[in-house]
């Protein structure tokens, strides 16, 4: 489902028109990036998903071709976690 499938999805659901339900998703979008960049806190959206930032350490790697070794920085990343619902719904239940 690409994003315009899940737009149309969403207003007919919702009962909404499909620009009011695109802002949503938009909006929703921008606040979980928002929140995540922060570092501060993890977005929960309870029995759906989890978003929280998380740090990588420094560490080598080889460059697969060369073999050599290669200095990675230490970074963030994000960590996206199933909830409950969405592990039975994966389930097929």
């Amino acid at each position: 489902m690409n994003r315009t499938e899940l737009v149309a999805a969403l207003s007919e659901r919702a009962e909404v028109t499909r620009k009011d339900a695109d802002a949503v998703l938009s909006a929703l979008a921008q606040t979980i990036g928002d929140t995540v960049a922060k570092g501060d806190e993890k977005v929960t959206i309870p029995g759906f998903l989890t978003f929280e930032r998380t740090h990588r350490a420094a560490r080598t790697a080889r460059n697969p071709q060369t073999g050599e070794p290669l200095e990675i920085a230490a970074g963030y990343s994000v960590k996206v976690s199933a909830g409950s619902k969405l592990k039975e719904a994966a389930k097929g239940k």
